[in-house]
């Protein structure tokens, strides 16, 4: 899995007038929290964060505080209503021995055979909930769509990986070959000609 580098220093936990004061700074209020630990509150220049937030990837980030580096997951993000600027910022420690939740994009692979017959491949679920250590954590979710005939579905139940575990319901249906008009009206026509 793909990492990324944030650095930031510590900050002291004060009142809405602290936080304004830092975010007119151009920097946003973060926290990491670890298991069993009390969060650490930090700042980061929000500009740090364009390359992390909008993006379709995931990373393990590397949240550097004033020298101390920790592994961890961005947790949570809060959005100003209008203006769209980041408020706040959560990450979560991770250790490399324990299984982590992440939700990861769905990349398809393969011509589908429904598509070749006049059919409409639908991706219905962009992400998946994957859950895995942090070492076997995938970059993407990788889906054949080769098999996947006209009408046809492939549901979280029928995905399996060694690695890691999808934790979505089972059936939830990730990706289909919608019939379309044309492929509708060419199959009545072979129907009619029988």
């Amino acid at each position: 899995m793909q990492t990324f580098d944030i650095k930031g220093s510590k900050r002291e936990v004060g009142g809405k007038k602290a936080v304004k004061a830092l975010r007119a700074e151009g920097k946003v209020p973060c926290i990491i929290y670890g298991e069993g630990k009390e969060g650490t509150p930090f700042a980061v220049p929000e500009a740090d964060f364009r390359n992390l937030i909008y993006t379709p990837n995931v990373y393990i980030v590397n949240v550097d505080v004033d020298g101390d580096v920790k592994k961890a997951v961005l947790k949570d993000i809060q959005f100003h209503p209008l203006s769209g600027k980041i408020l706040h910022v959560d990450f979560l420690e991770i250790r490399d021995d324990k299984a982590i939740e992440l939700s990861i994009p769905v990349e398809l692979q393969g011509n589908s055979e429904g598509v070749r017959a006049g059919g409409k491949l639908q991706l219905e679920m962009r992400k998946l909930i994957v859950k895995a250590l942090p070492s076997q954590m995938p970059d993407r979710v990788v889906v054949d769509v080769t098999d996947l005939g006209l009408g046809k579905s492939k549901k979280v139940g029928e995905l399996h990986f060694d690695n890691y575990e999808i934790v979505n319901a089972k059936s939830a249906v990730v990706v289909s070959v919608k019939m379309t008009r044309a492929a509708r009206s060419s199959a009545d026509e072979a129907a009619a000609a029988k």
